[in-house]
């Protein structure tokens, strides 16, 4: 007798596949990508070819050589996380870092589980979070839009010396912040932080793009509101809390929304659906977690930015919370009696 074999939920039949949701993502991703290469110049394409071909290239050694399986490199998922990696350090980051990062994404948060479907973390965010934690140095150099674009025009592959990296790089707004306090931010410059004129890392510079590539993951029924909304409207709500209590320390609500990586964290980093929650209730309660992590961490923490480490940590809470919030099963139990 032939044994039926049964592949894992979920059984409801679709159009949509991992190959195109990938690809649906990285189109998504494409208008913050522009802005990265309009205000970085060519430190935005070195990061992020680099990022992404090493992704590429662990995951199909590690596939080959290593677990001695079939390469799913065609089905866009290397590549995404190098572009997130990549979309998430400084434009100036070293090339070797660049490569560390991807290989720690790549080997120890994606393929150490399995593969794609069975990682418990966010790979990308593993992977900053090691070069943050590892280089912090390199990793909180923020190059100024436009001065480090012409300076990688005129010095090409040559690379920029340090002497160069240090007269072009400066404080991002939530460095700023910290450093100075609430009554150093300039309101009149919000909408550089919407357009994409502040330093950072290269995708989280511009709130428009991130939003537009959100519009678009919407539209192709890629991600749902729940977690973007509740990660956001959170953030907002506890931060307006705070900024009411103590104006001076500080900083109001549309500051802590328009800057550092909250916008595409919560749009791009989150919404992750390997390591998300399931239900929407789940999804509403994920998001409103990274929301208050993400304030506390900025608030109280020593680091300015507080949106990787918030989702990695809601990330280890995926399984309680699935639990916690099981999706109906199709049918009902019938009571016998």
């Amino acid at each position: 007798m032939s044994l039926l074999k049964i592949s894992g939920s979920p059984h409801v039949h679709g159009d949509q596949s991992v190959e195109k949701i990938m690809k649906g993502v990285c189109w998504a991703l494409m208008p913050t990508i522009l802005v990265a290469v309009y205000c970085f110049g060519f430190g935005a394409v070195r990061v992020l070819l680099i990022a992404t071909v090493s992704a590429v290239f662990f995951e199909w050694f590690i596939q080959k050589f290593f677990l001695k399986k079939p390469s799913t490199i065609r089905d866009f998922s290397a590549i995404l996380t190098g572009i997130l990696l990549a979309l998430n350090v400084p434009s100036s980051l070293p090339w070797y870092m660049i490569i560390i990062g991807s290989f720690v994404a790549i080997a120890i948060a994606k393929m150490v589980f399995g593969g794609l479907g069975n990682n418990i973390f966010n790979p990308a965010l593993v992977g900053r979070v090691f070069l943050l934690v590892s280089f912090p140095v390199q990793m909180t150099l923020w190059p100024k839009p436009f001065d480090s674009a012409r300076m990688w025009f005129f010095n090409g592959f040559k690379g920029l010396d340090q002497t160069i990296v240090d007269s072009i790089t400066g404080p991002t707004p939530l460095g700023i912040l910290q450093n100075n306090g609430a009554s150093a931010i300039h309101r009149g410059e919000y909408a550089d932080y919407i357009l994409g004129f502040m330093g950072g890392s290269i995708g989280e510079i511009s709130a428009l793009a991130i939003l537009v590539g959100g519009i678009f993951l919407l539209w192709r029924k890629i991600i749902t509101w729940h977690i973007p909304v509740s990660f956001i409207l959170t953030s907002f709500i506890f931060s307006g809390i705070l900024w009411l209590v103590n104006p001076v320390r500080f900083a109001d609500p549309v500051f802590h929304i328009l800057t550092g990586g909250l916008m595409l964290g919560a749009v791009f980093m989150a919404t992750d659906m390997v390591t998300s929650p399931m239900t929407r209730k789940g999804m509403l309660l994920f998001g409103f977690g990274c929301g208050m992590m993400t304030i506390l961490i900025r608030s109280f923490g020593a680091y300015p930015e507080g949106v990787s480490f918030a989702i990695l940590i809601m990330n280890a809470f995926v399984p309680l919370i699935n639990k916690g919030f099981k999706p109906k099963r199709f049918g009902k139990e019938v009571q016998h009696g």
